[in-house]
């Protein structure tokens, strides 16, 4: 029996094996059907109107597939009925929300007036849009409404003969339609423009982890400032709370946005804002994604104790929303158990995270994608940040952040994530100084330091120096002299430095 520190390893958590159950077997029957059809994710998402981020996710079981996505996948890939089938037998229906929709390959035919016409016999309320369950209009309005429909450039020059200033004068343009419809209606609401905020929200999360933060941090600032104005009329009681939902969500990437640049105060602050926001709503996954937000600014501003609290605080609205919520709260209370030097707690709550995936259904936050959800890639990252923590546990946490580097190499994903690709390598650096390999440590960390300016927030900083610091205490010290070199160098120019 392999023990390290009087603790058995095999009770390790389950990450370090494929995680299988009914997502997986749902993920890959989904797969097949689209597959058959020739469908990729992008030509699928055309048709059912969800992001296709959302759709890889499902397939690979990093999320469970919401019933709206199995009854639009049902009809759309030809399943005739057999996938609504099979999600009953694998989680049931008690609430019976799987089963025929309106469903449409010409959007526009059910479609009328902003107002959607109803197959014979159908619940109005299936297709309402009230309240936060995802609005018809989602599935059937033609066009984009998600950051991935949004395709690549084609290269067409319409007016300056520069692609790329041809697109900023477009998205000129699209703020300000977004800005005219906002003061045409104001003090009066529309479903529409209601409809504009959440796809520009949705947009915003979708891009926060693969964007610089220089591209998107005018967009967060305005559509808060727009969210805060309507507010301050008077509106109906289901749209004032889809407002202080969307008010909620912006105030969480905001958050973020303050910890990228070093202000963990202003951070709490939008944080704090953001929570009382999610009161108004009273929406449960919103609570709990806002207090893993507070848990992860209080962990990299070295207040594990605090993020600890913020981490057991969110549990309990976690468990009521079955979020991804539910994993992230408690890998991020094994990485701050970690930092304090606690091993067996850490490895408690991160088995504790691998056996919340068992439980998830995903909610209308993480349905927004990108920083607003938690996948599989994120959880072995870390579990890795958290055991680099430990030097006993030095072969587990490189076994982990091989795992997690592997897992973000590709950057076409759409769970691709910078940050957490310079994470995995820091951990994976510190990982091999403690095995006492120098050139795998450099080998690990190299990709980091090519990261320009723009791109240098406040974790990536951190963890640098991080491996700074365990080749300062390693017996590498002596030769390690030039890597530390580069990595002070690296970190003389955060993004906080630039001029804004």
């Amino acid at each position: 029996m392999d023990t390290r520190g009087g603790r058995d390893m095999g009770q390790q958590p389950k990450i370090l094996t494929p995680h299988l159950g009914p997502e997986h077997e749902l993920g890959a029957e989904m797969r097949a059907l689209r597959e058959r059809q020739r469908l990729s994710l992008k030509g699928l998402q055309s048709l059912i109107r969800f992001s296709a981020g959302y759709i890889a996710r499902c397939e690979r079981a990093d999320q469970r597939p919401s019933a709206d996505l199995i009854t639009a996948c049902d009809h759309h890939l030809g399943a005739n009925g057999s996938l609504i089938r099979r999600y009953r037998e694998l989680f049931g229906d008690r609430d019976g929300s799987v089963g025929p929709r309106v469903h449409v390959s010409n959007p526009e035919s059910h479609v009328s007036n902003g107002h959607v016409s109803l197959a014979s016999g159908q619940d109005p309320q299936a297709v309402s849009g009230q309240g936060f369950s995802t609005p018809a209009r989602t599935l059937q309005t033609p066009g984009p409404l998600g950051p991935a429909a949004e395709e690549r450039p084609s290269g067409l020059v319409v007016a300056t003969g520069q692609p790329d200033a041809d697109r900023e004068l477009i998205s000129l343009a699209a703020r300000r339609a977004k800005s005219f419809a906002m003061l045409a209606n104001q003090g009066n609401l529309t479903a529409e423009a209601l409809d504009q905020i959440h796809d520009d929200v949705r947009r915003l999360a979708y891009d926060y982890p693969q964007r610089p933060l220089s591209d998107l941090l005018g967009d967060l600032v305005q559509t808060q400032e727009t969210l805060y104005n309507i507010l301050e009329n008077r509106q109906r009681p289901d749209q004032a709370r889809k407002v202080y939902f969307l008010t909620g969500v912006v105030g969480g990437l905001l958050a973020k946005a303050s910890h990228d640049l070093a202000d963990p105060h202003a951070a709490m602050a939008q944080a704090r804002t953001a929570f009382l926001c999610a009161d108004h709503a009273d929406h449960n996954g919103l609570r709990a994604w806002i207090r893993s937000l507070q848990a992860l600014v209080s962990y990299w501003a070295g207040r594990h104790r605090e993020a600890i609290n913020f981490t057991q605080s969110g549990t309990e609205y976690a468990l009521r929303s079955r979020s991804t919520s539910a994993v992230s709260l408690p890998i991020n209370e094994a990485r701050s158990w970690a930092a304090l030097g606690n091993s067996e707690q850490a490895y408690a709550a991160i088995r504790r995270a691998e056996d919340a995936w068992d439980h998830i259904q995903p909610d209308e936050v993480d349905e927004l994608g990108g920083l607003c959800t938690f996948n599989q890639n994120k959880t072995i990252y870390y579990a890795a940040d958290a055991l680099a923590w430990l030097p006993a546990e030095s072969s587990a946490a490189q076994e982990y952040a091989q795992r997690a580097v592997d897992a973000y190499a590709d950057e076409s994903s759409p769970d691709w994530a910078f940050g957490d690709q310079a994470g995995s390598r820091s951990d994976l650096a510190i990982a091999r100084v403690s095995a006492g390999e120098l050139e795998g440590a450099a080998e690990a960390v190299a990709p980091i330091l090519e990261l320009d300016p723009e791109h240098r927030i406040n974790g990536i900083i951190t963890s640098a120096q991080r491996v700074h610091k365990a080749l300062s205490s390693s017996d590498l010290a002596v030769s390690a002299g030039e890597l530390q070199e580069q990595i002070e160098l690296f970190t003389r120019t955060p993004l906080k430095s630039l001029p804004r």
